[in-house]
């Protein structure tokens, strides 16, 4: 049962996996995501796993973290043979703070273990200031094909509040050199809904992304996390709380800019121009395998769902041992993914057949306007933009 101890169940200490999650791996498709947890300083709304420089301790080094990485791919080899590699994302943390040619060994041993298709993609996350052409030339003869950079807002006074390190221009500079080094598909990020940013704020970042001549763009609203310095902040009253009126004004604002432009929504929180679509993404929302290298990255095949230890020197010291960094797995029962294949699907543009949900929260969905009336008589549940604005509450009606 998923969820059984608190942690999950332990992870072999080779990582194996029962017979039955590998009988038919990468058959939904297979895709690598890849942590990089360094970063050079925290932003203040920021709960991932990453670490700057003085956080890190010993036993964890940037220099030698893509040599850290292979050694997991190695041991990776000995549990699954997926045929292919469809996508690869490189997340953290900020990927760019290690040397293009780090990021490229990693990309060549995954090719080397497990082959990529022809056309993959290949994206990394990058930060505005760590990248300039040369390096984004540099990544894209090392085979990237796609570049996902954090802009957040391109209004002063909201970077600071989320202590963001670049000035408002960079990010669409960035976007502009990436293209200039032969990258077609680039992608700007928003968050929106912070304190302080104002309508007119909001409507510039729009138009700046749209300028940019980006061929994706996502949209979040601002989520105050536990334990981060901003929910400190504002259970201090030095800022307010993020409004849900405001977010959804918001997101209202984005679909119309974006979808004036030319972009299209293929998932609620994203947009993109024909053949834009982030594929690595779309695999994860419709049911894939996937191998997460790096410290704190989950991992998902075949019903089996494991997270490695989250320190980068704890990650570091159990494959020098030669020991799984697995610290907790999940065997998943038909009816858990079952709810995650619905809570997913929701979400997409697509959609889900009639035949996968509930069939009374459906309809209710449909009365309340939730739903796109043609789809639903063709037998499929596609959400329309008001009920975009509440699919939380949309996915709690139909599992």
């Amino acid at each position: 049962m998923a969820g059984a101890l608190p942690d999950g169940e332990p992870v072999p200490a080779d990582g194996s996996l029962p017979d039955a999650a590998t009988r038919d791996v990468g058959g939904r498709g297979f895709a690598v995501y890849v942590h990089v947890p360094f970063c050079a300083s925290r932003c203040g709304y920021c709960d991932f796993n990453t670490y700057t420089a003085s956080e890190l301790g010993g036993g964890a080094s940037r220099d030698e973290y893509a040599d850290t990485v292979l050694r997991e791919l190695e041991l990776a080899a000995k549990v699954i043979q997926p045929g292919r590699v469809d996508t690869v994302f490189v997340g953290g943390g900020t990927p760019t703070l290690l040397t293009a040619k780090d990021l490229g060994r990693i990309l060549e041993g995954i090719d080397r273990t497990w082959g990529l298709t022809a056309g993959a993609e290949v994206t990394t996350e990058a930060n505005p200031e760590s990248v300039d052409v040369a390096y984004l030339s540099d990544l894209k003869t090392a085979g990237f094909t796609r570049i996902s950079l954090g802009m957040q807002s391109s209004a002063e006074h909201v970077l600071r509040v989320l202590d963001r390190k670049h000035t408002a221009g960079r990010a669409p500079q960035a976007a502009q050199e990436a293209r200039q080094a032969g990258f077609e598909h680039v992608n700007l990020d928003l968050i929106y809904g912070t304190p302080g940013e104002t309508p007119d704020d909001f409507a510039r970042s729009l138009r700046t992304v749209v300028d940019a001549g980006v061929d994706h763009v996502s949209a979040y609203a601002l989520i105050v996390e536990d334990g981060t310095r901003m929910a400190t902040r504002m259970r201090r009253g030095e800022l307010p709380y993020p409004s849900d009126d405001v977010a959804a004004d918001r997101y209202l604002a984005a679909e119309e800019a974006l979808t004036a432009a030319g972009f299209q929504w293929y998932e609620v929180s994203n947009w993109a121009k024909s053949g834009g679509e982030c594929r690595h993404n779309l695999l994860y929302w419709t049911g894939a395998d996937w191998w997460g290298l790096g410290p704190g990255a989950h991992s998902h095949v075949g019903g089996v769902r494991w997270w490695n230890v989250k320190h980068p020197s704890a990650y570091a010291n159990r494959l020098n041992d030669g020991v799984s960094p697995g610290h907790g797995r999940e065997l998943l029962t038909d009816e858990d993914r079952h709810v995650e294949d619905v809570m997913l699907r929701v979400r997409l543009r697509e959609g889900i057949g009639l035949d996968r949900v509930d069939p009374g929260g459906a309809a209710r969905a449909l009365g309340d306007g939730l739903l796109d009336p043609a789809a639903y008589a063709a037998g499929r549940l596609v959400l329309t933009l008001r009920g975009r604005l509440l699919a939380d509450a949309v996915i709690r009606d139909l599992v």
